[in-house]
């Protein structure tokens, strides 16, 4: 008798369990009917009545926009983070930042939200030109993204060896030209992550951006919360469906980039080796 795997049995059941609600959402946007208490027959009608609302496309075009802005500066500053934080020689100093940094990962949502509330109301007082609207949307996010960029460069930091550096060091390589042709590369597939974790994050947030939203502005999150006391559409599941093609797509891109770059780090690592040892 063949002895069951309980491992993969326990994988199967996991993914069935998270993957099973959204395959039900996407079936039922094809859904002819306008509920999803029956299917009555394939359509493609909730699809084009999204396409037809102007309001939607508009708040998921600032959405991805939105994500697409944050996750880039905040992949920035992450990274330089990260890379000050490494090159920290006291080790208390070092647990202390990373400690620093960590508190906004495990602190709840709806207090990092009325935390920005707070400030941005404040600043707004002093600052007449600055309300709540897309720009506190956008700093609320960069805030939040940046100790995820931070945690997923800094093991790629631990992982590098010294030796790489001062071997670029000794072919005659500035501070400059060592960052950018040696660090950088080297890190790239942990900046690669840190910016797609950082763009889902902001894509999908909703407590933090119910509370610094305004003056007209939304994203795509809060909308769907509105529109769903109002009672669920199944235009909003030919929405999801969309969103998940898209995040589909966007894993499937990242697999590919982080294998060539992997492969590229290899070939220049060996590349480094071979200039010292010659």
């Amino acid at each position: 008798m063949k002895k069951i795997n309980w491992k993969n049995v326990y994988l199967w059941v996991m993914f069935i369990f998270l993957y099973a609600p959204i395959f039900y959402l996407i079936f039922y946007a094809f859904n002819s009917g306008e509920t999803m208490n029956r299917f009555e027959g394939f359509s493609w009608v909730h699809f084009q009545e999204l396409f037809a609302d102007t309001r939607l496309l508009i708040i998921l075009l600032e959405t991805f926009i939105l994500a697409f802005l944050s996750a880039l500066i905040a992949t920035m500053i992450g990274t330089f983070g990260a890379i000050s934080i490494y090159r920290y020689q006291k080790r208390r100093t070092r647990l202390a930042l990373l400690s620093l940094n960590n508190i906004l990962i495990v602190s709840p949502d709806v207090i990092i939200g009325a935390s920005f509330l707070i400030l941005f109301t404040l600043l707004g007082s002093w600052i007449h030109s600055l309300s709540l609207g897309f720009a506190s949307v956008l700093l609320s996010h960069i805030a939040f993204s940046i100790p995820i960029v931070v945690l997923m460069v800094l093991p790629k930091l631990q992982e590098m060896q010294d030796s790489l550096m001062m071997a670029a060091y000794d072919l005659g390589a500035n501070h400059w030209q060592v960052l950018t042709n040696v660090v950088l590369p080297y890190l790239t597939p942990g900046i690669i992550a840190g910016y797609f974790m950082a763009f889902t994050y902001s894509l999908d947030d909703f407590a933090v951006t119910f509370f610094v939203t305004g003056n007209g502005f939304t994203t795509l999150s809060v909308e769907i919360y509105s529109r769903a006391r109002r009672g669920v559409s199944l235009e909003i599941n030919a929405l999801s469906a969309l969103v998940f093609l898209f995040s589909l797509v966007l894993v499937i891109g990242y697999y590919f980039i982080s294998r060539d770059n992997s492969a590229n780090h290899r070939r220049q690592g060996k590349q480094v080796r071979k200039e010292v040892l010659h």
